[in-house]
């Protein structure tokens, strides 16, 4: 298939269980079997874990494209990819004992919300995470933790700082609870997860700021920024699908009969406005995107490039977020009806606007 955009097959399956995965408020067998098939929960691996051999130009594509189609389905793939590239620093057999299956999928939480006790064994875990994305599919769970001495109390690095390590769970050793009840992205099905005095060995840590030990096909590409740009085209891709919905509605001659002469040239000025802000706002980012990942492979990648990618990232949220605002009140009452295609992206990317990652602009 074409990595840049999605085959005229995969967008006709998306599209058509979108709403049966929102009802169910996880996505649809027919979903998640095309996402196997085209391997979108491995986007990072190399093919010798499934993957596919795509660089991170050709994923932001992708991930816009799916977003486009249905913002839960692209959403969850983003997340559960993303979880796949902490594979590069992960010990091979362990790579290979959870990511040698097709069904592999991997979620979790950013969140520091549990503790890690050293001990003879390895670590001692407990903890609560509230929100992960692909929840009711995942194979496995990646979870962030305090590290304590067996006293309880913090360990520290060398400057003093809290130490914090990330771990990665097995399903059957976490409990997964109903948290997500928000009205928008349900489909992804982002509830909470527990895990109780597991005890887990020292393999089963790894540091996502160390070095790879497996190659990736996001290179070592900063985090920071790969979250940032990953989730910046999911923004893009529901506005894009916002105004692919809206626009043939809202402009036709027909609906344009219920405003003035006047206001149906204000209707159509907005929307060729909003357009360009959108077009304007991708464009920049694409650039500065590609870029970094150009500079990157040719030694060049510097902080101040690194800047412009965050700042073209959620500039691309914001706009794309504001873009449906402006529009939405031109709509009528179909983009208010909660079983509306038009009602279910507004809701979708308003809610995805609350990750705090790309709360502020600048």
């Amino acid at each position: 298939m074409d990595i840049f955009t999605l085959n005229d097959s995969a967008a006709k399956t998306i599209l058509q269980y979108a709403a049966a995965s929102e009802e169910a408020g996880r996505l649809h067998p027919e979903i998640i079997s095309l996402i196997e098939k085209e391997r979108w929960f491995k986007l990072y691996l190399p093919e010798e874990y499934g993957g596919i051999d795509i660089d991170l130009p050709s994923i932001l594509r992708l991930l816009e494209s799916i977003a486009m189609t249905d913002g839960s389905t692209g959403w969850t793939v983003t997340l559960c990819s993303g979880a796949s590239w902490f594979a590069g620093f992960l010990e091979e057999n362990l790579r290979h004992q959870i990511f040698d299956r097709a069904h592999t999928c991997v979620t979790g939480s950013g969140a520091t919300s549990g503790t890690a006790v050293v001990i003879p064994e390895g670590y001692l875990i407990n903890g609560s995470w509230k929100y992960s994305s692909g929840a009711l599919h995942a194979t496995h769970f990646t979870a962030n933790c305090s590290l304590q001495n067996p006293d309880g109390s913090e360990i520290h690095d060398d400057q003093g700082k809290a130490m914090v390590r990330s771990f990665i769970f097995d399903r059957a050793e976490v409990n997964t609870s109903p948290t997500w009840s928000y009205m928008g992205m349900v489909a992804t099905g982002s509830h909470g997860f527990q895990v109780n005095n597991l005890i887990v060995p020292e393999n089963r840590s790894f540091q996502i700021h160390g070095a790879l030990k497996m190659p990736t096909n996001a290179g070592n590409y900063p985090f920071l920024q790969l979250a940032e740009t990953t989730l910046a085209v999911n923004f893009s891709g529901m506005a894009l699908h916002f105004l692919q919905v809206a626009e043939p509605d809202v402009l036709n001659s027909g609906n344009l009969k219920r405003f003035s002469n006047h206001h149906a040239a204000l209707v159509r000025e907005t929307f060729a406005k909003q357009k360009q802000l959108l077009a304007d706002a991708r464009q920049n980012f694409f650039h500065t995107a590609d870029k970094s990942w150009n500079d990157l492979h040719h030694d060049t990648l510097n902080e101040s490039t690194l800047r412009d990618v965050s700042h073209v990232s959620r500039t691309l949220a914001h706009v794309s977020r504001r873009v449906t605002d402006v529009l939405y009140p031109y709509c009528g009452l179909d983009a208010a009806k909660s079983t509306t295609v038009l009602n279910r992206v507004w809701r979708d990317i308003h809610t995805a606007s609350q990750h705090s990652l790309l709360t502020f602009e600048s």
